[in-house]
């Protein structure tokens, strides 16, 4: 979707907006059903990268524990008790700068996804920067799905990173896309960014081809020791709106409530599930941040009516679009 046609959309009064977001939602996800995903850190810390809204960056005092990379019984642990709490999918996420093929530590993530494997889970990763190599031996390992977030709009990008560039993102994303991988981007809001920087995000993820199988929508929780720590907390309506034009912009995406969620009320997040989103990261830690409890999640998925989607472990990657569209890397 174009920046233009977004921008009417952002103009509209916000009932008027989930009315559209709520009939697209009713269109092309027709149960009543909520995917579960739980997050795992299997290496934590000493990144280092300079992303402004992180507390796992070597460069930032946050008191966060630097942790290697987790033994793979512990990690096949924590997945079978998300499992047991009702997670479909099982996300890794290891605070590197990216993977390699042909090392120790890339050797060893191989032999942990082939172990977790056999739980019938969705597996997603989220490991940094990487390659068309390393992104096929993940695929043939078994990953249902590479999450690699833009964040915010071109433009914005590099005053939230220097270390990396807004490109980089994109060719990770493009190498994921060629090894036949799905796709899961998002971005942040509370960056410092412009509504502009917003609407500019979701259309450059709304015009990847093939399109996205999952868009999380972080909201920063303010870390102390990072350059972002007095950054002015996103506003509830603001969330909504930008949850009902993802919900218009890519139809077909699962639309994730990610990080922050701990920060919005039970009624904040009805408003969200209303206008598009079907699925929520679950568990008391996302990372390295809070997150509401099991029982807090399940009393308001039962509260609204609203039931676990099952996991679909050989879900197929989504297809390329008839319509070539603006290819942004």
């Amino acid at each position: 979707m174009k920046y233009d046609e977004l921008v009417q959309l952002y103009k509209l009064p916000l009932f008027a907006l989930i009315e559209k977001s709520r009939t697209i939602h009713k269109q092309h996800w027709k149960d009543n059903k909520v995917q579960l995903c739980t997050l795992l850190s299997i290496k934590t810390g000493a990144c280092s990268e300079d992303c402004g809204y992180c507390a796992q960056s070597s460069r930032y005092h946050t008191g966060v524990k630097v942790e290697r990379l987790l033994a793979k019984e512990t990690i096949l642990s924590y997945a079978h008790q998300a499992k047991k709490n009702g997670s479909t999918r099982f996300c890794m996420g290891a605070a590197w700068r990216g993977v390699r093929a042909n090392t120790k530590r890339f050797e060893e993530l191989l032999e942990i996804i082939s172990t977790l494997k056999p739980l019938g889970m969705e597996l997603c990763v989220t490991l940094g920067q990487l390659g068309d190599e390393e992104a096929k031996l993940l695929k043939k390992a078994g990953v249902t799905a590479y999450n690699h977030n833009i964040d915010t709009s071109p433009e914005h990008y590099p005053n939230v990173v220097t270390t990396h560039t807004f490109q980089d993102r994109l060719n990770t994303i493009r190498s994921v896309q060629n090894a036949g991988m799905s796709v899961c981007c998002g971005g942040i809001l509370g960056l410092n960014e412009k509504p502009e920087d917003r609407l500019k995000m979701l259309e450059v993820i709304s015009e990847f081809n093939p399109p996205v199988e999952s868009l999380p929508i972080n909201c920063l929780q303010a870390i102390t020791g990072t350059p972002m720590e007095n950054n002015q907390a996103v506003d509830s309506f603001d969330l909504i709106r930008i949850v009902a034009l993802a919900r218009i912009a890519c139809p077909q995406a699962k639309i994730r409530l990610s990080a922050g969620r701990k920060n919005f009320s039970k009624e904040a997040q009805a408003f969200c599930f209303f206008a598009g989103v079907n699925s929520i990261f679950y568990g008391e830690k996302l990372l390295t941040a809070s997150n509401p409890s099991v029982k807090e999640d399940l009393d308001l998925l039962e509260s609204l009516g609203l039931e676990s989607k099952e996991s679909n472990p050989n879900l197929q990657a989504p297809i390329t679009k008839e319509k070539i569209a603006l290819n942004p890397s």
